[in-house]
This record gives C-alpha cells, sequence and structure tokens, in this order.
C-alpha cells in the first residue's frame, strides 16, 4: 500500500530534520555498505565448523571443544556482519570539507560522562528552540 501524500510530505520533513539535526548519523544511515560475498561464504564456513565442534564437544567429555565450537560460530557471526575498518578521518564531507573529525590530540569529550554531554546537548537544542 503506497503512503499518502501526507505521509510523503510528513517523512520528506523528518529526513530533512534528521539531515540538520545530525548530519553524520545521516549520512551512515543513507550509504549503503557494499560487502562482497565471499565475506558471507567464509562466516557461513566458520559458523558450519563452530556447530561441528560444538556438537562434538557435548557428545564426548570433552567440554572445552563445545566452549571452542561456540566461540568459533560467534566469531564467524560478528565478522558477517561486522562493518569493515575504516581508515582516515571520519566524518561527513560537505561542500569538499570534512565536518565532525577530532583533533588528534585528546579531546575534552573523553573526559565527561555520556549523560553529561547528554544533557548539555538536550539544554543547548532547548535555548535554541527546535524542541
Amino acid at each position: 500500500m503506497p503512503l499518502s501524500e501526507y505521509e510523503q510530505r510528513v517523512l520528506e520533513q523528518m529526513e530533512r530534520q534528521l539531515s540538520s539535526d545530525d548530519p553524520r548519523l545521516a549520512n551512515t544511515l543513507t550509504t549503503r555498505r557494499n560487502r562482497g560475498v565471499s565475506r558471507y561464504v567464509l562466516a557461513g564456513v566458520g559458523a558450519a565448523l563452530g556447530m561441528l565442534l560444538l556438537v562434538v564437544g557435548v557428545s564426548r567429555p570433552a567440554w572445552w571443544l563445545g566452549v571452542l565450537g561456540f566461540v568459533v560460530m560467534f566469531a564467524a557471526v560478528t565478522f558477517a556482519f561486522a562493518g569493515p575498518r575504516r581508515s582516515g578521518p571520519r566524518g561527513v564531507v560537505e561542500n569538499g570539507k570534512i565536518r565532525g573529525v577530532k583533533p588528534a590530540g585528546r579531546s575534552t569529550s573523553r573526559n565527561r560522562s555520556f549523560m553529561t554531554r547528554l544533557e548539555e546537548r538536550w539544554d543547548h537544542r532547548r535555548e535554541q528552540g527546535d524542541r
């Protein structure tokens, strides 16, 4: 069932608001990951090997083999769904400039707690009148 015109407008408005509020998150959500099939095949083989080790470990009095099988399965699934590591600066590219990149030195945000930063962002938004 297609969206009505009102629902489409509301969805577009939400997308624009997300892009303006948090461009880094919007960039992350809109970029597609290009993963090769070999990554999933390798993860499938690893999961099958882990399952085999788990079954053998449970059927024999070698409990450590079952634990090893579980660890291998977990690692294979994590490998399949984990994103590739990025190298270089992280941030959003806008108009040829990278925004959101932190300087190389120690940042002050590491020293503050998560809740403190969250409260500061909330207060900043309330002062601007966004919410």
